[in-house]
C-alpha cells in the first residue's frame, strides 16, 4: 500500500514538471497565456492606430493556436502605419459629371428623342421625350386651327358674297322644255354615296378640330363628349364607302376627264369668267381639275387616315405626326374646294342640280355649258337612228 502511494506521488511530480517546463519555454515570458488573441488593441481599426506590429509577407505567420515568437533581438520593431478613415463617396450629381437631366437633354439634342426599351409590339410606347412633339402640338392647336378656320369660313363668306352680288347663273336662252340624258343611275348613285360620306366625314372632322371651341360651350361637356364619340365612329366607318366611291368615280368618269385641246381653249377664253360660254365637252377644264383633285386628295386623306387608325403600322411617333399633318391639311383644302363645288352645282347654276337628281338636264343648259358634248350626243343619236348603210325607202 505504501509502494502504491509512493508511485502515485512520483507520477504527479513528473506531470507537474512537464507542465512547468512548457510554461518556461525560451522567448515566452512567464505567466503568458498559451494562445494570444489576434484582435488589435483598443483604438486600432478603421480611422485609428494599431500599435501592434503587423506581419509582412516575408514573415512566417504562426499556426492557429500556437504562441507567436518575439522579434529577433537587435531589430527594432516597425513603426505603426496610420490608416486614413474611409469617407463615403459624394452623391452622383456632385461628382463633377453630368446628371440625368443633362444626359437626357444631350440625347434629345442629338437624336431628337429620348427612348426607353419596351417589350410590347408598339415600340412608340418607349419614347420618353420627343421635342418634335411640341412643334406638332403647336401646329395642331394654332396653325391648323387658325388656317383651317380662315380657309373654310373665308370660302363660305366668298361664296355667300358672290351669290348676293351676282346671283345664280341663269340659262340665257331660257328653258327649252326638252331634256337630254346626262348621267346614268349608276353614276348618280356613286356620286351621292361619295357626297354623303364626304359631308359626314367633313363635319365630324371639323368637330374634332373646332368642336372644343365652338360646340362644347353651347351643348355642354357631356353632350359634346357623346357627340364626338359617335362622330369619331362615323368618321372611321364612313371612310370605306368614300374610298369605294372614289374607285367608282375613276371607273366611270376617268375617260371623260382626260384633258383635251377643247379644255385648253376653254381656259384661254377665260373659263368661268369669260363672257358667254366657251365650248366644252361633257366636263369643262374646271370640272376635270376638280375631279382629279378630289381623287388624289381623297386617296391621300384616306391613306393617312387609315395609318392613324392603325398606329402600330408606323414605327415611330414622328411618322404618325406627318400622317396627321397631311390628313388635316388635305381635309381642310378639300372641304373648301367642295364648298365651291356644292355652290356651283346647286344654287349657283340654274339647271345643274337636275342632272344629279333626275339624270337629265334641260337641252338649253347643256348646249350653253357643254356644247361640244351636246354635238357629240346628237351625232351619235343620228347615227343610231339612221345608220350609214341604211337606204332610203323605195330605193330598191
Amino acid at each position: 500500500m505504501t509502494a502504491v502511494r509512493a508511485l502515485g506521488f512520483l507520477l504527479l511530480l513528473a506531470v507537474s514538471g512537464v507542465a512547468l517546463a512548457q510554461q518556461q519555454a525560451p522567448g515566452v515570458p512567464s505567466g503568458s497565456p498559451e494562445v494570444q488573441s489576434s484582435a488589435p488593441e483598443v483604438g486600432a481599426g478603421r480611422g485609428g492606430t494599431n500599435n501592434s506590429q503587423q506581419p509582412t509577407s516575408s514573415e512566417q505567420q504562426p499556426a492557429t493556436g500556437q504562441p507567436r515568437s518575439a522579434a529577433p533581438e537587435g531589430i527594432a520593431p516597425r513603426p505603426a502605419v496610420p490608416v486614413a478613415p474611409i469617407v463615403a463617396p459624394p452623391p452622383f450629381t456632385a461628382r463633377g459629371g453630368p446628371d440625368a437631366a443633362d444626359v437626357e437633354l444631350e440625347e434629345a439634342r442629338r437624336l431628337g428623342v429620348v427612348r426607353g426599351m419596351v417589350s410590347i409590339p408598339n415600340q412608340s410606347a418607349g419614347i420618353l421625350v420627343q421635342p418634335v412633339g411640341r412643334d406638332w402640338r403647336s401646329w395642331r392647336t394654332t396653325v391648323l386651327t387658325i388656317a383651317g378656320a380662315i380657309l373654310v369660313l373665308g370660302t363660305t363668306a366668298l361664296l355667300a358674297g358672290l351669290f348676293f352680288w351676282k346671283g345664280p347663273t341663269r340659262i340665257e336662252a331660257g328653258r327649252s322644255g326638252r331634256s337630254i340624258a346626262r348621267y346614268t343611275w349608276l353614276e348618280r348613285f356613286n356620286h351621292w354615296m361619295v357626297a354623303t360620306s364626304f359631308v359626314i366625314l367633313g363635319l365630324t372632322g371639323l368637330n374634332i378640330t373646332f368642336g372644343v371651341y365652338v360646340l362644347r360651350p353651347v351643348v355642354g361637356p357631356e353632350a359634346f363628349t357623346a357627340l364626338t364619340w359617335w362622330g369619331q365612329a362615323a368618321h372611321q366607318f364612313l371612310s370605306f364607302p368614300f374610298v369605294i366611291g372614289l374607285a367608282g368615280m375613276l371607273a366611270v368618269w376617268a375617260r371623260d376627264n382626260w384633258p383635251t385641246r377643247v379644255d385648253v381653249a376653254w381656259v384661254k377664253a377665260g373659263g368661268p369668267m369669260a363672257k358667254g360660254h366657251p365650248p366644252a365637252g361633257r366636263f369643262n377644264a374646271a370640272q376635270k381639275a376638280l375631279f382629279w383633285f378630289q381623287v388624289g386628295g381623297g386617296v391621300a386623306a384616306a391613306v393617312t387616315g387609315y395609318l392613324l387608325m392603325a398606329p402600330a403600322v408606323l414605327d415611330n411617333v414622328t411618322s404618325q405626326q406627318i400622317a396627321h399633318f397631311i390628313h388635316g391639311a388635305m381635309a381642310m383644302v378639300m372641304i373648301a374646294v367642295i364648298l365651291g363645288h356644292i355652290y356651283i352645282g346647286t344654287i349657283g347654276t340654274e339647271g345643274a342640280l337636275e342632272g344629279m337628281s333626275t339624270g337629265r338636264v334641260d337641252f338649253n343648259y347643256a348646249r350653253e355649258h357643254h356644247s361640244v358634248w351636246v354635238e357629240e350626243q346628237l351625232s351619235e343619236a343620228r347615227r343610231v337612228v339612221a345608220p350609214p348603210d341604211a337606204r332610203a325607202a323605195g330605193a330598191d
